[in-house]
């Protein structure tokens, strides 16, 4: 596999936990939300929006929970201009409209929530309600790292992979994955681990690059698993071991792995780490086909014809 993985995140980061407490709200705290609510009390109406959107000790209700937020967002509360351009983002109880969401984002991130900037970089990224623009989605994006944002730092790593913004730079790529890939981040961890197996910004080091691909295969993601299934089939810092290549591949075909439904097929068509067992081989092929791996679907033909 010679290319980057490039996810950009396509969802938007929402602050979960109440300001003032992370447990149940009783009764007598909501009844004290809602007086200093009503007297303009900024954190109280975040604190009422949020139980709103979220249905924690209030019904339901993301029409209430958007009142109550713009109450507190025209304050200058930053959570509350996050939550805000949330659910323009999404839709919920209004209207999607990137284009306002845009607008209580940078209201936060201008206050520096790192969540804000990362999700204002996201929109400059994809061009959702602004015009698409690259190098503003990296201002935005190194704001939020700098704070620690997994995200932010994950798309960082993949704009220098990509030269979105910014010159091409593997080396810079690897540090920002590496940041991103500390933090626990199965994406950044499998980008780690392709770097090193490519030798790009860095020296080619396979035993490393098995050590970063089973950080991410570790958390079930899925092309970890099948790189390391081919490392073990190629012999790239291993010996060669169609057996354990097997056992990887079929981990990431559980999960409708393509490519590794295919591998799996032909590890079985051929006898490799497995008895010969067309029947077998023509099932998977059939997986990876309907999946839509065109050379599954010939396989997969090719045994149909010889009646295997």
């Amino acid at each position: 596999m010679k290319n980057i993985l490039v996810c950009l995140l396509a969802v938007f980061t929402v602050l979960a936990p109440l300001q003032a407490r992370c447990d149940q709200p009783t009764p007598q705290d909501i009844a004290k939300y809602k007086a200093a609510a009503k007297q303009g009390d900024a954190a109280a109406q975040f604190n009422l929006g949020l139980l709103h959107a979220t249905g924690q000790g209030l019904r339901q209700d993301y029409k209430e929970a958007i009142k109550w937020y713009k109450l507190s967002a025209e304050q200058g509360n930053a959570a509350a201009q996050l939550n805000l351009g949330n659910m323009y983002a999404t839709g919920q109880g209004i209207g999607q409209d990137y284009a306002e969401a845009m607008k209580w984002y940078k209201l936060a991130a201008e206050q520096g929530n790192a969540i804000a900037q990362f999700n204002v970089g996201l929109l400059y990224a994809t061009g959702r309600g602004v015009k698409q623009d690259h190098k503003e989605a990296m201002k935005w994006h190194l704001l939020a790292a700098e704070q620690g944002d997994v995200g932010a730092q994950l798309n960082i790593g993949n704009m220098y992979a990509t030269g979105q913004g910014t010159g091409q730079d593997y080396a810079e790529a690897l540090k920002w994955y590496k940041l991103a890939a500390g933090q626990g981040d199965a994406v950044a961890q499998f980008n780690v681990g392709l770097l090193h197996a490519n030798g790009h910004g860095v020296k080619q080091d396979y035993a490393e690059a098995m050590k970063w691909y089973k950080l991410a295969a570790g958390q079930n993601f899925a092309s970890a698993q099948l790189n390391i299934g081919n490392m073990h089939a190629n012999g790239h810092g291993v010996n060669r071991d169609y057996a354990e290549a097997l056992k990887w591949y079929r981990l990431a075909a559980e999960q409708d792995n393509a490519v590794a439904q295919f591998n799996t097929g032909l590890l079985h068509e051929n006898g490799q780490g497995v008895k010969q067992d067309k029947k077998a081989a023509k099932t998977w092929y059939r997986k990876a086909c309907d999946n839509g791996l065109q050379k599954g679907c010939e396989a997969y033909r090719k045994l149909e014809k010889a009646g295997r």
